[in-house]
């Protein structure tokens, strides 16, 4: 009998569960080891603050202004379905991060459950959700920086370096500039970066809370009249756009082999982040077209900011809120950049990268070369790429992600019944099937060049899964098993 793995075979190849129990096991027994794994560092807030500093941002401080032109003043119905997609999915989340405490996300939670394809497919999804999303937060720091030295210093940065070549500037080099100080903090460890973004939230909520407080005070029924003047579909269109800033459920997951007494608490770090997020989202959408017509949204830019001002007619509360945006978003790029070095970790020590991605620096242990690659990456689309391009590829590889867990978890409750689960998804099945149908909607949505986009990113998946990651995965009969390796790039750091 031939021994050869088919095409078919080596597409639907699952990850055995026991696999991921003695990588959790290696990484436990090794600690700080130089051979070890990744070193498990943060607890239950620092990985909830993860979770809300790489989702609460970019959704509200400059996506809204993409999104109140596209549905009026029923951006907040926008806001709910999203949170409501979001919430569905998060208990999803939640189950399978209880039962798979690793790291790599819905990857990972896909390699157990869909097979290898559609695992390296959805892995594909992340590293295009995290590094578009990562540009697309570090286009709009540029905008609240230019507001903030403008008020203060009275400097505005020329157009040429601080706008991509589509909107009229050569490179945006506020947004390189972020990506690259991001990148210098992650090289020095997840405990130092962990506690500087956990600071940067609370600053975060503080400045969105002075916005609430002084935004009501200008609050008009009359800018609430004629609610949805695009109809559904316009509801539906901007919730799909606005998706993108939910990245922070599956940022969170990424994190499994980096928390302590992971079963417990990831999935309270993905429901409590996601509560602050949903109640922070929709207050701030109902405050800001409640204060502002919503014809005034489009093209304005720092529009949180704007609306401040416009109120008082007075320079500092706008000052503070660009100057907490500029912290704000600087903990998001953070957050992003972190996760998508751990989806390239887990990739590469399931053969299905080069195993450079799975090298972790003897210091810090931490994959400091996938910092370096992946900060590059980033930061040259941030310097060339429009925002708005860039927000609804995001969604779409969000979306795909979200559905792919929820599925998982239907799955895996037939495939390993008695597998440990420190929380289920209430609402059994109905729940995960929900939130396939609330993401299907979302998906319809979006504009048709993003659907082509990302054909085009998933055919070249596919080819370099058939031309390099089908023969070396581990899961391959000829494929070496190595243990993550001492990366050379960190050890002098």
């Amino acid at each position: 009998m031939s021994s050869r793995v088919t095409l078919r075979e080596q597409l639907l190849r699952r990850k055995p569960i026991e696999a991921f129990a003695a990588e959790q096991a290696h990484n436990d027994a090794a600690g700080g080891d130089a051979a070890g794994g990744l070193r498990r560092t943060m607890g239950a807030f620092q990985l909830t603050m993860v979770g809300v500093g790489a989702t609460i941002g970019t959704g509200i401080f400059f996506a809204l202004n993409s999104a109140v032109p596209e549905a009026g003043p029923a951006v907040i119905v926008s806001f709910v379905i999203a949170a409501i997609t979001a919430a569905f999915t998060a208990l999803c989340y939640a189950e399978l991060a209880g039962a798979l405490p690793v790291s790599g996300s819905s990857y990972s939670y896909a390699y157990a459950t869909l097979g290898e394809f559609t695992a390296y497919a959805v892995g594909w999804c992340l590293l295009l959700e995290y590094a578009v999303s990562g540009a697309a937060i570090a286009v709009s720091w540029g905008e609240y920086l230019n507001e903030f030295t403008e008020r203060v210093f009275g400097v505005h940065l020329p157009q040429a370096v601080s706008a991509s070549p589509a909107d009229g500037g050569v490179l945006n080099l506020p947004g390189v500039v972020l990506v690259v100080m991001c990148c210098l903090l992650l090289v020095r460890g997840t405990r130092e970066s962990a506690r500087l973004n956990a600071i940067m939230v609370v600053v975060k909520l503080a400045v969105l809370a002075l916005f609430l407080v002084v935004g009501v005070s200008g609050f008009s029924s009359d800018n609430l009249r004629d609610f949805a003047p695009f109809g559904i579909a316009g509801i539906g269109t901007a919730a799909s756009t606005i998706f993108f800033s939910f990245i922070g459920i599956d940022a969170v997951s990424t994190a499994g082999e980096e928390v302590r007494n992971p079963r417990r608490t990831l999935p309270i770090a993905i429901v409590c982040s996601l509560a602050v997020v949903t109640v922070v989202y929709v207050l701030v959408a109902l405050v800001g077209v409640g204060a502002q017509p919503w014809t005034e949204f489009e093209g304005q830019e720092a529009g949180l900011a704007a609306i401040l001002h416009n109120i008082t007619g007075a320079d500092w509360p706008a000052t503070v809120l660009a100057a907490g945006a500029v912290i704000s978003i600087f903990s998001i790029t953070l957050v992003v950049l972190f996760g998508q070095t751990r989806i390239l970790y887990a990739m590469g020590r399931d053969g299905m990268l080069p195993s450079t991605f799975a090298r972790l620096s003897p210091r810090t242990r931490t994959p400091v070369r996938n910092t370096v690659v992946v900060s590059v990456f980033v930061a040259i689309l941030a310097a060339l790429v429009p925002l708005d391009k860039l927000a609804d590829l995001t969604s779409m590889g969000t979306l795909v992600a979200f559905s792919v867990v929820s599925i998982g978890v239907l799955i895996l409750r037939r495939t390993a019944p008695s597998l440990p689960r420190t929380f289920k998804v209430p609402g059994y099945p109905v729940v995960p099937l929900l939130s396939v149908a609330f993401c299907a909607y979302l998906i319809y949505g979006l504009p048709l060049e993003t659907y082509v986009m990302f054909a085009a990113w998933l055919a070249l998946a596919l080819v370099v899964y058939v031309a390099y990651s089908r023969n070396h995965s581990r899961l391959a009969p000829t494929a070496p098993t190595p243990e993550p390796t001492p990366d050379p790039v960190g050890a002098s750091r």
